[in-house]
Protein backbone atom coordinates (compact mmCIF):
# COMPACT_ATOMS: atom_id res chain seq x y z
CA UNK A 1 0.00 0.00 0.00
CA UNK A 2 2.91 2.54 0.96
CA UNK A 3 4.83 1.61 -2.12
CA UNK A 4 1.38 2.14 -4.43
CA UNK A 5 0.81 5.78 -2.56
CA UNK A 6 4.46 6.85 -2.71
CA UNK A 7 4.21 5.63 -6.78
CA UNK A 8 1.07 8.02 -7.24
CA UNK A 9 2.82 10.71 -5.22
CA UNK A 10 5.69 10.63 -7.63
CA UNK A 11 3.20 10.70 -10.45
CA UNK A 12 1.06 13.73 -9.57
CA UNK A 13 5.10 15.28 -8.81
CA UNK A 14 5.64 15.24 -12.71
CA UNK A 15 2.41 16.05 -13.68
CA UNK A 16 2.60 19.36 -11.40
CA UNK A 17 5.90 19.86 -13.10
CA UNK A 18 4.90 18.97 -16.77
CA UNK A 19 1.87 21.68 -15.81
CA UNK A 20 4.30 24.22 -14.56
CA UNK A 21 6.55 23.44 -17.67
CA UNK A 22 3.51 24.30 -20.08
CA UNK A 23 3.37 27.67 -18.01
CA UNK A 24 6.28 28.47 -18.38
CA UNK A 25 6.41 28.03 -22.70
CA UNK A 26 3.29 30.13 -22.31
CA UNK A 27 5.76 33.88 -21.42
CA UNK A 28 6.40 34.57 -24.93
CA UNK A 29 2.54 33.84 -26.69
CA UNK A 30 0.90 35.89 -24.20
CA UNK A 31 2.95 38.52 -24.88
CA UNK A 32 2.62 38.57 -28.27
CA UNK A 33 -1.31 38.10 -28.02
CA UNK A 34 -2.09 40.65 -25.66
CA UNK A 35 -0.26 43.41 -27.28
CA UNK A 36 -2.71 42.89 -30.27
CA UNK A 37 -6.04 42.52 -28.18
CA UNK A 38 -6.88 43.23 -24.61
CA UNK A 39 -6.18 41.69 -21.89
CA UNK A 40 -9.59 40.61 -20.30
CA UNK A 41 -10.95 39.62 -23.48
CA UNK A 42 -8.14 37.14 -24.09
CA UNK A 43 -8.86 35.31 -20.94
CA UNK A 44 -12.35 35.50 -21.89
CA UNK A 45 -11.82 33.61 -24.79
CA UNK A 46 -9.46 31.18 -23.53
CA UNK A 47 -11.43 30.16 -20.58
CA UNK A 48 -14.25 30.14 -22.78
CA UNK A 49 -13.18 27.98 -25.23
CA UNK A 50 -11.59 25.72 -22.50
CA UNK A 51 -14.58 25.42 -20.56
CA UNK A 52 -16.72 24.59 -23.86
CA UNK A 53 -14.64 21.90 -24.68
CA UNK A 54 -14.28 20.26 -21.21
CA UNK A 55 -18.09 20.15 -21.07
CA UNK A 56 -17.95 18.28 -24.32
CA UNK A 57 -15.80 15.71 -23.17
CA UNK A 58 -16.76 15.66 -19.23
CA UNK A 59 -20.45 16.04 -19.03
CA UNK A 60 -21.16 12.71 -17.58
CA UNK A 61 -18.35 13.31 -14.76
CA UNK A 62 -19.95 16.36 -13.97
CA UNK A 63 -23.20 15.22 -14.01
CA UNK A 64 -21.96 12.49 -11.58
CA UNK A 65 -21.01 15.28 -8.94
CA UNK A 66 -22.82 15.66 -5.76
CA UNK A 67 -24.39 19.33 -5.39
CA UNK A 68 -21.62 20.17 -2.43
CA UNK A 69 -18.65 19.37 -4.61
CA UNK A 70 -20.20 21.46 -8.11
CA UNK A 71 -20.88 24.15 -5.52
CA UNK A 72 -16.84 24.10 -4.41
CA UNK A 73 -15.91 23.68 -8.06
CA UNK A 74 -17.33 27.24 -8.79
CA UNK A 75 -16.06 28.47 -5.67
CA UNK A 76 -12.55 27.69 -6.54
CA UNK A 77 -12.81 28.83 -10.23
CA UNK A 78 -14.36 32.29 -8.67
CA UNK A 79 -11.30 32.01 -6.74
CA UNK A 80 -8.65 31.06 -9.43
CA UNK A 81 -10.62 33.71 -11.95
CA UNK A 82 -10.45 36.79 -9.68
CA UNK A 83 -6.60 35.79 -9.55
CA UNK A 84 -6.10 35.64 -13.59
CA UNK A 85 -7.55 38.74 -13.57
CA UNK A 86 -5.31 40.68 -10.92
CA UNK A 87 -2.48 39.23 -11.74
CA UNK A 88 -2.57 40.36 -15.31
CA UNK A 89 -3.99 43.73 -14.17
CA UNK A 90 -1.10 43.89 -12.45
CA UNK A 91 1.23 42.83 -15.28
CA UNK A 92 -0.08 46.04 -17.27
CA UNK A 93 1.72 48.28 -14.59
CA UNK A 94 5.49 46.00 -14.17
CA UNK A 95 7.52 44.18 -15.75
CA UNK A 96 7.29 40.65 -16.31
CA UNK A 97 10.14 39.59 -14.31
CA UNK A 98 8.49 41.20 -10.62
CA UNK A 99 5.22 40.09 -11.86
CA UNK A 100 6.67 36.72 -11.92
CA UNK A 101 8.23 37.03 -8.41
CA UNK A 102 5.49 38.43 -6.99
CA UNK A 103 3.02 35.86 -8.34
CA UNK A 104 5.53 33.13 -7.06
CA UNK A 105 4.45 34.11 -3.20
CA UNK A 106 1.38 32.06 -3.04
CA UNK A 107 4.73 29.51 -2.09
CA UNK A 108 4.16 31.27 0.95
CA UNK A 109 0.55 32.06 1.79
CA UNK A 110 -0.24 28.31 1.11
CA UNK A 111 1.02 27.06 3.84
CA UNK A 112 -0.06 30.20 6.02
CA UNK A 113 -3.49 29.71 4.41
CA UNK A 114 -3.56 26.14 5.37
CA UNK A 115 -2.52 26.35 8.93
CA UNK A 116 -4.85 29.58 9.65
CA UNK A 117 -7.71 28.12 8.08
CA UNK A 118 -7.60 24.11 8.57
CA UNK A 119 -5.40 23.50 11.50
CA UNK A 120 -2.48 21.85 9.57
CA UNK A 121 0.34 21.81 10.89
CA UNK A 122 3.26 22.33 8.64
CA UNK A 123 6.71 20.57 9.25
CA UNK A 124 9.53 22.71 9.72
CA UNK A 125 10.98 21.32 6.39
CA UNK A 126 8.48 22.77 4.30
CA UNK A 127 9.11 26.12 5.73
CA UNK A 128 12.75 25.67 4.65
CA UNK A 129 11.67 24.87 1.16
CA UNK A 130 9.40 28.38 1.47
CA UNK A 131 12.57 29.84 2.39
CA UNK A 132 14.65 27.82 -0.51
CA UNK A 133 12.09 28.50 -3.06
CA UNK A 134 11.11 32.35 -2.17
CA UNK A 135 15.34 33.36 -2.47
CA UNK A 136 15.33 30.82 -5.93
CA UNK A 137 12.27 32.89 -7.06
CA UNK A 138 13.88 36.55 -5.98
CA UNK A 139 17.42 35.78 -7.80
CA UNK A 140 15.74 34.61 -10.95
CA UNK A 141 13.19 38.10 -11.34
CA UNK A 142 13.99 40.60 -9.56
CA UNK A 143 16.87 43.40 -9.88
CA UNK A 144 14.93 46.04 -7.36
CA UNK A 145 11.58 46.46 -7.17
CA UNK A 146 9.58 49.27 -6.16
CA UNK A 147 6.17 48.43 -4.64
CA UNK A 148 3.72 50.48 -6.59
CA UNK A 149 -0.14 49.49 -7.52
CA UNK A 150 0.91 46.42 -10.13
CA UNK A 151 2.84 45.21 -6.89
CA UNK A 152 -0.48 44.85 -4.53
CA UNK A 153 -2.61 44.01 -7.51
CA UNK A 154 -0.39 40.89 -8.34
CA UNK A 155 0.30 40.25 -4.52
CA UNK A 156 -3.62 40.13 -4.47
CA UNK A 157 -3.38 37.75 -7.34
CA UNK A 158 -0.87 35.51 -5.33
CA UNK A 159 -3.10 34.97 -2.04
CA UNK A 160 -5.82 34.15 -4.49
CA UNK A 161 -3.35 31.36 -5.89
CA UNK A 162 -2.46 30.53 -2.60
CA UNK A 163 -6.30 30.00 -1.33
CA UNK A 164 -7.50 28.02 -4.62
CA UNK A 165 -4.44 25.56 -3.94
CA UNK A 166 -5.61 25.13 -0.48
CA UNK A 167 -9.30 25.15 -1.44
CA UNK A 168 -8.72 22.38 -4.31
CA UNK A 169 -5.76 20.28 -1.82
CA UNK A 170 -8.78 20.24 0.88
CA UNK A 171 -11.62 19.31 -1.34
CA UNK A 172 -10.24 17.57 -4.69
CA UNK A 173 -10.59 13.84 -5.26
CA UNK A 174 -8.94 11.55 -7.42
CA UNK A 175 -11.89 10.23 -9.16
CA UNK A 176 -13.39 13.40 -9.64
CA UNK A 177 -10.45 15.61 -11.20
CA UNK A 178 -12.67 15.47 -14.41
CA UNK A 179 -15.70 16.65 -12.88
CA UNK A 180 -14.13 19.04 -10.90
CA UNK A 181 -11.84 20.37 -13.19
CA UNK A 182 -14.82 21.13 -15.92
CA UNK A 183 -17.08 22.74 -13.15
CA UNK A 184 -14.02 25.21 -12.39
CA UNK A 185 -13.25 25.93 -15.45
CA UNK A 186 -17.10 27.29 -16.23
CA UNK A 187 -16.40 29.87 -13.11
CA UNK A 188 -13.33 30.82 -14.44
CA UNK A 189 -14.81 31.73 -18.06
CA UNK A 190 -17.82 33.27 -16.09
CA UNK A 191 -15.45 35.75 -14.07
CA UNK A 192 -13.50 36.77 -16.95
CA UNK A 193 -16.63 36.99 -19.27
CA UNK A 194 -18.05 39.85 -16.98
CA UNK A 195 -14.38 41.70 -16.89
CA UNK A 196 -15.16 42.34 -20.62
CA UNK A 197 -18.73 43.73 -19.74
CA UNK A 198 -20.26 46.09 -21.14
CA UNK A 199 -18.49 45.45 -24.99
CA UNK A 200 -18.06 41.78 -24.26
CA UNK A 201 -15.17 40.12 -25.92
CA UNK A 202 -13.16 40.71 -28.86
CA UNK A 203 -12.53 37.46 -30.72
CA UNK A 204 -8.18 37.00 -31.66
CA UNK A 205 -7.39 39.34 -34.51
CA UNK A 206 -5.20 36.92 -36.79
CA UNK A 207 -4.49 33.35 -37.00
CA UNK A 208 -1.43 33.18 -34.95
CA UNK A 209 -3.36 34.95 -32.58
CA UNK A 210 -6.23 32.09 -32.91
CA UNK A 211 -3.26 28.85 -32.41
CA UNK A 212 -1.90 30.81 -29.05
CA UNK A 213 -5.59 31.63 -27.51
CA UNK A 214 -6.33 27.76 -28.27
CA UNK A 215 -2.77 26.47 -27.12
CA UNK A 216 -3.52 28.94 -23.99
CA UNK A 217 -6.88 27.34 -23.78
CA UNK A 218 -6.91 23.42 -24.08
CA UNK A 219 -3.11 23.03 -23.04
CA UNK A 220 -1.93 25.58 -20.52
CA UNK A 221 -6.20 25.70 -19.64
CA UNK A 222 -7.71 22.97 -19.61
CA UNK A 223 -5.53 20.52 -19.66
CA UNK A 224 -3.22 22.38 -16.91
CA UNK A 225 -6.38 22.37 -14.63
CA UNK A 226 -7.02 18.69 -15.00
CA UNK A 227 -3.58 17.36 -13.60
CA UNK A 228 -3.38 20.15 -11.12
CA UNK A 229 -7.29 18.68 -9.68
CA UNK A 230 -5.78 14.63 -10.10
CA UNK A 231 -2.16 15.82 -8.83
CA UNK A 232 -3.59 17.96 -5.38
CA UNK A 233 -6.18 14.51 -4.80
CA UNK A 234 -2.63 12.81 -3.61
CA UNK A 235 -0.27 15.71 -2.10
CA UNK A 236 -0.51 18.44 0.55
CA UNK A 237 -1.13 21.89 -0.70
CA UNK A 238 2.22 23.34 0.55
CA UNK A 239 4.22 21.08 -1.49
CA UNK A 240 2.01 22.04 -4.37
CA UNK A 241 2.82 25.03 -4.02
CA UNK A 242 6.58 24.39 -4.12
CA UNK A 243 7.00 22.40 -6.34
CA UNK A 244 4.73 24.56 -8.82
CA UNK A 245 7.51 27.01 -8.17
CA UNK A 246 9.11 25.62 -10.77
CA UNK A 247 7.47 27.72 -13.71
CA UNK A 248 9.81 30.44 -13.06
CA UNK A 249 12.86 28.28 -14.17
CA UNK A 250 11.06 26.74 -17.04
CA UNK A 251 10.46 30.18 -18.40
CA UNK A 252 13.97 31.50 -18.05
CA UNK A 253 14.78 27.99 -19.48
CA UNK A 254 12.56 28.61 -22.70
CA UNK A 255 14.02 32.45 -22.58
CA UNK A 256 17.23 31.40 -23.43
CA UNK A 257 16.72 27.92 -25.61
CA UNK A 258 14.59 30.59 -27.67
CA UNK A 259 17.40 33.32 -27.93
CA UNK A 260 14.91 35.80 -26.23
CA UNK A 261 17.11 35.95 -22.82
CA UNK A 262 20.89 35.12 -22.16
CA UNK A 263 21.97 32.57 -19.36
CA UNK A 264 23.36 34.22 -16.08
CA UNK A 265 24.40 33.57 -12.53
CA UNK A 266 21.18 34.60 -11.18
CA UNK A 267 19.47 31.84 -13.32
CA UNK A 268 21.65 29.33 -12.25
CA UNK A 269 21.93 30.29 -8.79
CA UNK A 270 17.90 31.47 -8.81
CA UNK A 271 17.08 28.03 -10.60
CA UNK A 272 19.24 25.81 -8.00
CA UNK A 273 17.65 27.25 -5.08
CA UNK A 274 14.05 26.67 -6.28
CA UNK A 275 15.05 23.05 -7.23
CA UNK A 276 16.76 22.57 -4.17
CA UNK A 277 13.11 23.63 -2.51
CA UNK A 278 11.24 20.89 -4.44
CA UNK A 279 13.90 17.99 -3.56
CA UNK A 280 13.65 19.09 0.34
CA UNK A 281 10.03 18.82 0.21
CA UNK A 282 9.64 15.82 -2.79
CA UNK A 283 12.52 13.53 -2.52
CA UNK A 284 14.07 13.81 1.02
CA UNK A 285 12.83 11.07 3.80
CA UNK A 286 9.49 12.56 5.73
CA UNK A 287 9.54 9.99 7.87
CA UNK A 288 9.54 12.74 10.84
CA UNK A 289 7.66 15.19 8.77
CA UNK A 290 4.49 14.71 10.08
CA UNK A 291 2.73 14.92 6.53
CA UNK A 292 -0.08 13.16 5.40
CA UNK A 293 -0.79 12.40 2.09
CA UNK A 294 -3.71 14.21 0.80
CA UNK A 295 -6.56 12.30 0.53
CA UNK A 296 -5.71 11.30 4.59
CA UNK A 297 -6.38 14.57 5.53
CA UNK A 298 -9.81 15.63 3.77
CA UNK A 299 -12.46 15.90 5.81
CA UNK A 300 -15.81 18.30 5.57
CA UNK A 301 -15.26 21.62 6.16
Amino acid sequence: MSNARSTTTTLATLGLLAMTAVWGSTFFLIKDVVARMPVADFLAVRFVVAAIVMLALFARSVLRLGRQQVLRGLLLGVVYGVGQLLQTWGLSLISPSVSGFVTGMYVVFTPILATVLLRHRTPGVVWLAVLLATAGLALLSLNGVSVDSGVWLTLASALMYGLHIVGLGQWSRSGEAFGMSAVQMVAIAVVCLLATVPHGPTLPPDRAAWFAVLYMALVAGAGAMLMQTWAQSHMPAARAAIVMTTEPVFAAGFAVVFGSDVLTWRMLVGGTLVLAAMYTVELMPRRDSGELPAEAMHHEV
